[in-house]
């Protein structure tokens, strides 16, 4: 009773159509759910995800839940769990993927999950990575370690959504480092995060985690932009 009353001065909504949510839906509508633009690049080891980072990366597998278009049902998405703090969208989708990278065997080889970091002021401001969850979720689905204190954002940077390839290189690549690299060494690492735009974020971190001995890297994100 007392649930139900909430819900009648606080009706939870849609994260993506913000029309109000009925009974035994959450996060997201039906509707909307059944519309969301799946990748299935989970099914294809030599995806559009992957492809982004070839001549570039050597790494393992590749993937990403999500298609990402401006003004569409996943930049709402992602915008309600980094701006208003929906952090039950992070768990939400990364139960969805975990449970399907779990059928995947070259996937249930990940030994630790690892999320991009946050600079420690936006954390403080933001108040959590939004990428945490999403992370933990998978992790836990793939039966793996999260680990979060190795990978480390040193300096802070300004948005790099609008910046070309090579200028968001130039300015991301020195602002990641390693600290306690034994915790990963010859270990699996799934590298994940929220939006895969030019790539340039991934691949910084993943040349500093490479530098760790005999480490193999998968990327996984929850989006990545069509």
């Amino acid at each position: 009773m007392f649930h139900d009353l909430l819900n009648l001065f606080y009706p939870k909504i849609c994260n993506c159509c913000e029309t109000e949510l009925v009974t035994h839906e959450t996060i997201i509508c039906t509707s909307c759910l059944h519309e969301l633009p799946l990748t299935n690049f989970h099914l294809d080891n030599e995806n559009t995800t992957k492809k982004v980072f070839s001549g570039r990366l050597s790494i393992e597998n590749a993937t990403s839940l999500l298609y990402f278009k401006k003004k569409g049902m996943v930049q709402q998405l992602i915008h309600n769990l980094k701006y208003r703090g929906n952090r039950e969208i992070g768990n939400f989708l990364g139960q969805w993927l975990g449970e399907e990278l779990a059928k995947i065997p070259e996937y249930t080889q990940i030994d630790a999950v690892v999320p991009v970091p946050l600079h420690r002021k936006k954390l403080k401001s933001r108040g959590f990575n939004q990428v945490e969850d999403f992370g933990k979720e998978v992790a836990n689905s793939l039966e793996s370690e999260y680990i979060d204190d190795v990978l480390v954002k040193k300096s802070a940077t300004t948005t790099q959504t609008f910046k070309k390839r090579l200028s968001r290189w130039g300015s991301i690549d020195e602002t990641f480092m390693i600290e306690n690299p034994e915790k990963l060494e010859n270990k699996h690492l799934l590298l994940v995060d929220d939006l895969i735009t030019t790539g340039a974020t991934m691949e910084a971190c993943v040349t500093k985690l490479q530098k760790i001995s005999g480490v193999k890297i998968s990327l996984a994100s929850m989006a990545i932009t069509d």
